[in-house]
């Protein structure tokens, strides 16, 4: 985060006096003896004497069997190890060891579980057993215990991907075909923002590729599935064209939708790139570029996929032969929504609102303090906890800079925060080797991770600090708790801009596409009570349902990003086809219910594919909320607001929805009309 930030400031006095890399992830050593006997001196000495052999250790990353080293950078090291504290009443020993890296980074996890294994392995030849602790053996811990579930979440989303195809089509080439072109244009993607991020300098998040292609395999196939309806039904209707000829066709038509829905995405995630937060300013730009490669291989690889394939993509089905039996699910809802269409809008309003109501009382969660978990991590910290502060494994610290500091000079400041409320011990002052800085670190008496521990950090201690620091000297509070504190300020920030920017961008490719005024409005209104929605669904569920402190303070941006953009792509396909539709002669309604007809199967199935591929993200340890949220916000974007909201709005406008455009309706000259709209006209 910027400077202005004080944790921020304190993390570079940190860095440029104390050595601290600012890429390094702490793990807390705990060492006892095995019988459960207080240590000896001897033992003391042996603990020592290890913590040194350890620190000489290069720890080699473990590699799988061909695994390309291009692909999977080396995170080989040798670790920083030194001795911490000792219990009270000599029960066990704390190192702290600091490891490169982040702790998402699944090769860092990796050197630490490597780390982990020779260090038990050489305690336990002196007798002595120890536990790991700290954010990366947590995450580890829980990345292996959920290594199965990723591993089945992620066939059972390519299963459901192939199956949902499958029912469909009837075909098999049509079902794998879609995977294997978003697989390849996926890969593409993947390279180009790693060569963006190397030629313009952006540090990526170690979670950033994971999110990538789960959103790239969603909106890849929905790209796809939305071309070959449109194929499908053009093939249909002309038994006796060319299939190149329909591929072009199609091309064209679809081809606009998908080159709006694909850059309402870009421009959501691109204005993450003013963010202060910088995980939020990384993953913007990212997943923009890795959007446009993919809309780039949606209007050139998927069409001439197509093209060369022809009706031979849906072999062995017959469903070309003959058109669809007259009075399916997707006819009879569209009138429906053509007959009642007040009823079906009031009943989507009143199903939205009741769930966006669930926002009344929403806190934020900045960590997992409250959380339960029951990892070797979590037991090692809990061991800790009963004999030192909380806080000990993650202390709050306290960074004086001034000229010529000494220790005896900090007195005043440190018996200050002695008293201050909340923290339980406080460490000597340490000086850095230039002699320009000095360290204090405080063991808060509450998890720093924890709600508690943001409020005492960001209140009580930073009011003490900043009435004692000593007179021509400057003062910064840093570590976890110093941080999540201004994250959630950042955070706030971020909301504030980005949410304003993204939708007006949203609202002017809207407005390019559509050519109306009010059309847009009527878009933004229906995904920005979807949005609510959603977040207030995960609130009711998470927050007050399961007790846990709060939805995760990233949860709002995401929810906003993901729903708002990615479920405007159905918004954007249904309101083309009835604007496609209404250019025709007949009533308005029917031209609705031609449109809900056509574009039913597709969003339906474009979102249970895009859902599912959300919903694998709940193997991702910590990912639950944000899983949960995605997949339900698709499904509502998909289901109420596309299928629902919108048409039975577009019905009751009728052709003022492209208000204050209204173009004459050409005459019928489109053999792919299944349903004339006098056949439609009759049944209201």
């Amino acid at each position: 985060m910027p400077r202005s930030y004080d944790s921020a400031a304190a993390l570079r006095i940190a860095e440029e006096h104390f050595g601290l890399r600012p890429d390094a992830t702490t793990v807390t050593v705990l060492v006892a003896r095995a019988d459960g006997k207080p240590l000896t001196a001897a033992d003391h000495e042996r603990v020592t004497a290890r913590s040194a052999e350890l620190a000489a250790h290069r720890v080699e990353m473990p590699r799988e069997k061909d695994e390309p080293a291009l692909l999977v950078p080396d995170r080989s090291q040798t670790p920083r190890v030194a001795p911490a504290v000792r219990a009270p009443d000599g029960s066990f020993d704390l190192l702290t060891v600091e490891l490169t890296g982040s702790q998402a980074d699944e090769g860092v996890q990796k050197v630490f579980r490597a780390f982990r294994d020779h260090a038990t392995a050489r305690f336990a030849a002196d007798g002595l057993r120890s536990g790991y602790t700290g954010a990366l053996a947590e995450t580890s811990d829980t990345t292996e215990a959920n290594r199965t579930a990723t591993v089945v979440g992620g066939a059972l989303v390519v299963g459901l991907i192939v199956l949902l195809n499958v029912l469909v089509f009837r075909s098999v080439l049509a079902a794998v075909l879609p995977l294997l072109a978003v697989s390849f244009i996926g890969g593409v993607a993947t390279g180009a923002v790693a060569g963006m991020a190397i030629l313009t300098g952006l540090r990526l998040d170690a979670s950033t590729p994971g999110l990538i292609s789960v959103v790239l395999l969603g909106i890849g196939v929905d790209y796809l599935l939305f071309l070959l309806f449109r194929f499908r039904e053009q093939l249909r209707a002309r038994p006796d064209r060319p299939a190149r000829e329909a591929a072009a066709e199609v091309s064209g038509r679809v081809g606009t939708a998908i080159t709006s829905a694909a850059l309402t995405i870009v421009a959501a995630f691109a204005t993450l790139g003013v963010a202060s937060f910088g995980q939020f300013r990384s993953l913007g730009p990212a997943i923009a570029v890795a959007v446009l490669v993919m809309l780039l291989g949606s209007l050139t690889l998927m069409p001439a996929m197509l093209a060369a394939c022809g009706r031979k993509l849906f072999w062995p089905s017959r469903a070309l032969r003959r058109d669809p039996a007259p009075g399916s699910t997707a006819e009879r809802f569209g009138l429906l929504v053509a007959r009642r269409p007040l009823t079906v809008l009031l009943g989507s309003i009143a199903l939205l609102t009741a769930l966006a109501a669930g926002v009344v009382g929403i806190r934020m969660d900045y960590g997992q303090g409250g959380a339960t978990s029951t990892t070797p991590a979590a037991a090692t910290a809990a061991e800790i906890a009963r004999a030192l502060p909380a806080g000990v494994s993650d202390p709050t610290s306290v960074y004086v800079t001034g000229p010529a500091l000494a220790p005896a000079g900090l007195d005043g400041l440190s018996k200050a925060l002695s008293g201050t409320e909340g923290v339980g011990q406080v460490a000597r002052p340490v000086l850095s080797p230039d002699g320009r800085a000095a360290r204090i670190d405080l063991y808060l008496t509450v998890d720093a991770q924890s709600a508690r521990a943001r409020e005492l950090a960001s209140g009580p201690v930073r009011s003490t600090v900043s009435a004692h620091t000593p007179a021509g000297t400057e003062a910064h509070v840093g570590g976890t708790a110093a941080v999540f504190a201004d994250v959630s300020d950042a955070v706030d920030r971020d909301l504030r801009l980005v949410f304003p920017v993204a939708a007006a961008l949203i609202g002017l490719i809207l407005l390019l596409l559509l050519r109306s005024l009010l059309a847009p409005v009527v878009l933004m209104l229906a995904v920005g009570l979807g949005f609510a929605a959603t977040l207030g669904a995960s609130t009711l569920l998470f927050q007050h349902g399961l007790g846990e402190p709060g939805v995760s303070f990233t949860l709002p941006l995401v929810l906003f990003l993901f729903v708002v953009a990615l479920g405007t792509d159905y918004n954007i396909l249904i309101t083309d086809r009835i604007r496609e539709e209404m250019h025709r002669p007949g009533p308005a309604r029917a031209a609705v219910a031609r449109a809900v007809r056509h574009t039913t199967p597709a969003i339906a199935t474009a979102g249970l594919v895009l859902a599912g591929s959300f919903a694998s993200l709940a193997t991702t340890p910590g990912s639950a909320q944000v899983a949960f949220a995605l997949t339900l916000g698709i499904l509502l974007s998909a289901f109420v607001l596309s299928l629902a909201l919108v048409p039975a709005l577009a019905a009751l406008l009728g052709r003022s929805l492209w208000w204050p455009l209204r173009r004459p309706a050409p005459a019928v000259t489109d053999e792919a009309t299944v349903h004339p709209a006098a056949e439609y006209a009759h049944r209201y």
